[in-house]
């Protein structure tokens, strides 16, 4: 059912007494901005040999169009359409002056939630977030930054299983090639994005590039660059900037959630994979 203009509520600023916090904060980012799980826990799953991910930017909540609309219904609909086990969220916002969505999520769906602040936005935190069926038991955050005028980050969260452990990034990279060039560097040399890794996120890279040879060299995905799903823009998807790598582990399928939801909720289609692990080693 569309909803209705009049009743679709507005993003709001913080108050002037409340800029002092803002720029507090702001001088901290990247920082861990919340790590829950919700009040009413599914039954524990363990974590199997395959299991589906998917990454998804839900454009600040306000839907297709963008600006101060504040719809996050729209988004919250379509993440349990996909159904996943771990969804990557980027451009997640967690608004000072309304109800937080992702706490929404966590409580609705039954998910844990990590989340990673990039930025303060006038209208709140801004950043990326890991939503899981199995418990956070480890999670940190990386400064992709190299300058002020583009801030970037990433979350890292580390699950265990039957099949060993697998190291889950979200991340939304830079616009400038060589920017997100040092940025998919800086992830791949790092000490603890190491084994057996997914990297979930908005490359924003619509051509072959440095970073994404890079990207397709340490953690190929059975994908060659122009085969990945076009995700954007969500109304006629053209652009394949939503991506899912593996190292040490294999995408079965992947695919763009495109339903009629999904096109209006974000101006990016969710793309959604299924990953296989290697059989453990006796």
């Amino acid at each position: 059912m569309a909803v209705r203009r009049e009743t679709v509520p507005r993003l709001r600023r913080l108050k002037d007494f409340d800029i002092g916090n803002r720029t507090l904060l702001s001088e901290a980012v990247p920082y861990l901005g919340m790590v829950r799980a919700p009040s009413v826990a599914t039954a524990a799953r363990a974590r199997e040999a395959e299991f589906s991910v998917a990454t998804y930017n839900v454009h600040r909540w306000t839907g297709l169009t963008g600006g101060t609309k504040f719809e996050p219904e729209r988004a919250i609909s379509v993440i349990a359409e996909v159904d996943a086990d771990v969804i990557a969220l980027q451009e997640a916002l967690r608004p000072f002056a309304s109800p937080d969505p992702l706490e929404r999520i966590a409580e609705e769906l039954r998910l844990h939630v990590a989340f990673v602040v990039t930025r303060v936005h006038k209208y709140g935190e801004l950043g990326n977030a890991i939503l899981s069926r199995w418990p956070i038991t480890s999670v940190f955050s990386l400064d992709l930054s190299f300058g002020r005028l583009e801030r970037r980050s990433a979350i890292a969260t580390e699950f265990h299983g039957g099949s060993g452990s697998i190291t889950i990034v979200a991340t939304h990279l830079a616009l400038v090639d060589g920017s997100r060039n040092r940025q998919v560097r800086l992830l791949l040399g790092h000490p603890r994005i190491q084994g057996s890794v997914i990297l979930l996120g908005d490359v924003n890279a619509w051509r072959n590039c440095k970073a994404t040879k890079a990207l397709g060299r340490e953690l190929p995905a059975e994908h060659h660059n122009l085969a990945w799903p076009p995700s954007f823009p969500s109304a006629r998807p053209l652009l394949a900037l939503d991506r899912v790598y593996a190292r040490g582990a294999k995408v079965l399928d992947i695919h763009a959630h495109a339903t009629v939801a999904a096109r209006r909720a974000s101006d990016h289609l969710p793309v959604v994979a299924r990953i296989g692990l290697p059989a453990p080693k006796p």
